[in-house]
This record gives structure tokens, C-alpha cells and sequence, in this order.
């Protein structure tokens, strides 16, 4: 299999967590492919014409976008514990998770677009819009980070987790951890995690 990859984006950290978890990194190529708004990127839109990443190539050249289609594909190349359970109750709590970081990170990266936009260009109403999104996810998910510490880890921990470790990423003068002290032991926790700690996003690539 191939994945069109590249180190900054979380969407893509996501599949390369669960790769990691579920000891698949050495069957997936990985493909450095670069996307912006303003641009595309001709080889990637020869697989993916949405010209977004991630995107997986199958060996029969079947192709699979986005991460949550990616995420659960790769879930049944495995006999072991499962990311994506099984069991209805906890099934639809962890797809609920993973869109809870999945929305998270869509709102991050559209309100860095909005920021890193000439001024006079900026829209403030977007800005304000966007922060006010995010503190209330950030909030609610101080009331969830004990049902996220108790629950078997899957695909709603890795995503929730790839939405706050973008926080300090991208952000790293916001200080979302003041005041939400459960939230911020669990993260620690899940940033401790070697499949997280070898997919650590850089710009250098």
C-alpha cells in the first residue's frame, strides 16, 4: 500500500498512529505529497481529485480517503484488540469521539487560514467565530476526559488526541491546559504513547 503523507498534517497523524498501534507501519509506503487551499498537486489528484490528504492506494489499486475511512480499513488488517469496537454502546462512542476531533481540528486549521491571511484581508467575525467554537469543544471535553481515561483506547482517543496535540502544534502560546487539569493529564498520557511519540508533526520536511 502507498499513503500520500506529509509530517505536518494531523489528519495524517491520525492514520499514522493507528499504523503504529496496530503494527502495520512497514506495509504502507509513504509518499510525501504537499496540499494548500491555493494550489494542487497533480500526482495526488491522480488518486484523490478532492487533492486531500490522507489518501491510501491500495495494492489492487483500490483508493481510500479520508482518515476515518483509512482509520477503520486499517483496523481489519489486524486480529488484535480493535480501535473501532465492535459492541454498538461503545462503537458509536468512539465514532462520536472521532468526530468530536475530527470537527476540533477542521476548526483549527480553518481559523489558522483565516489568521495567517494578509490583514486587511482577515476576517475578524471568522476569527471570533472560530475561538468561540473552539473554547466550548475544549470545555466539553473537560467534561468527558474522565469517560476518555476509562474507556479501552481507540479511534476517538487517537483523534481527540491528534485535535490537542495540533493545539500545541500550531498554537503554541495558547494555553489550553490553564483550568482544565483532567483534560490535560489525559493528554499527557496519550502523548506518552510511542505510536504518538513517533509521529511527532515538524515543518522541516
Amino acid at each position: 500500500m502507498k499513503l500520500h503523507w506529509s509530517p505536518r498534517s494531523p489528519f495524517v497523524r491520525k492514520v499514522m498512529i493507528v499504523l503504529h498501534e496496530l503494527g502495520l507501519v512497514e506495509r504502507v509506503a509513504l509518499i510525501r505529497s504537499v496540499v494548500a487551499m491555493h494550489t494542487t498537486n497533480p500526482e495526488l489528484m491522480r488518486d484523490n481529485p478532492l487533492n486531500k490528504l490522507p489518501t491510501l492506494v491500495l495494492d489492487d489499486g483500490t483508493v481510500l480517503f479520508d482518515s476515518p475511512v483509512i482509520c477503520e480499513y486499517l483496523d481489519t488488517l489486524h486480529d488484535g484488540e480493535k480501535l473501532f469496537p465492535s459492541d454498538t454502546g461503545r462503537r458509536f462512542a468512539a465514532l462520536r469521539w472521532q468526530a468530536f476531533g475530527d470537527g476540533l481540528l477542521d476548526l483549527l486549521v480553518l481559523s489558522r487560514n483565516e489568521q495567517n491571511r494578509p490583514p486587511a484581508a482577515r476576517s475578524e467575525p471568522h476569527i471570533v467565530a472560530f475561538e468561540t467554537k473552539v473554547e466550548a469543544a475544549l470545555d466539553r471535553l473537560v467534561e468527558e476526559a474522565g469517560a476518555l481515561q476509562s474507556a479501552p483506547f481507540g479511534i476517538g482517543h487517537v483523534a481527540v488526541g491528534c485535535a490537542l496535540s495540533y493545539l500545541d502544534f500550531r498554537f503554541p502560546a495558547r494555553t489550553w491546559r490553564d483550568g482544565r487539569p483532567g483534560l490535560a493529564a489525559w493528554h499527557a498520557e496519550f502523548a506518552a504513547r510511542p505510536s504518538v511519540r513517533a509521529t511527532e508533526p515538524r515543518d522541516d520536511d
